[in-house]
């Protein structure tokens, strides 16, 4: 099944977080990547899709940086202020989406190597209940005990990685966060939230290349792959 062209699709980039595990001042999404801050690179490869409507980023309250990238005044963009958590940022950015039918193409600000690919392939494979980026998990899987030391292996060959974008109906995304978010439920993606109300989205096998930039050492890595 392949997602109706008719419907909007409107990208949400939550980026409030401070990126504490790359040990640098700027929040990660800022940090500079071939010259430019990694959330430009990923507001760009968005803002340019000819499938999506619009773009909403979710900011951080005090955020200083964001008006000096040239997206900022893309005339496709809005911004709203995020939460303290993901989810929190992505609720809030869904509540500015009123355009009937909308779907709501959800994408981490740190994965700058977006392809039009991965995006074409996502919208094409779309299920009724949505779908996500995925890669299937190709190395050995190891479960630790309170000790650090190997509890069991674990079997492998239905595993994923959960990757962005992920894509769903936008209200009923919207419904399922606060539906969360009451219950006090830990959710680490939309997928998760999706899926406590018995939501089945596919998975749509995605490149390698998108990467999500956590550690100095993906800084340098994304470098390699925009290169």
């Amino acid at each position: 099944m392949s997602l109706d062209p008719n419907l909007p699709v409107i990208a949400v980039v939550p980026a409030a977080g401070v990126g504490k595990r790359m040990g640098e001042a700027l929040p990660k999404q800022y940090l500079p990547l071939k010259g430019r801050p990694i959330l430009s690179h990923t507001l760009s490869r968005l803002l340019q899709h000819p499938a999506i409507t619009r773009v909403v980023v979710a900011l951080g309250p005090e955020d200083g940086y964001f008006d000096d990238l040239p997206e900022s005044r893309h005339p496709k963009l809005t911004r709203v202020i995020g939460g303290s958590e993901r989810a929190d940022s992505v609720l809030r950015a869904l509540e500015t989406i009123e355009e009937e039918g909308a779907w709501a193409l959800v994408h981490d600000a740190a994965r700058p190597c977006l392809s039009d690919e991965d995006i074409a392939l996502l919208l094409h494979q779309c299920g009724d209940q949505g779908a996500l980026l995925a890669a299937p998990v190709r190395d050995t899987m190891k479960r630790a005990d309170a000790h650090g030391r190997v509890d069991h292996t674990v079997e492998r060959a239905a595993l994923w990685h959960a990757l962005t974008p992920q894509l769903f109906p936008a209200q009923a995304l919207r419904d399922a966060l606060r539906q969360a978010k009451a219950s006090g439920a830990e959710i680490t993606d939309e997928s998760s939230a999706m899926e406590r109300l018995g939501w089945k989205p596919i998975l749509v096998p995605g490149r390698v290349d998108n990467i999500k930039v956590t550690h100095p050492d993906d800084l340098r890595l994304a470098a390699l792959f925009l290169a």
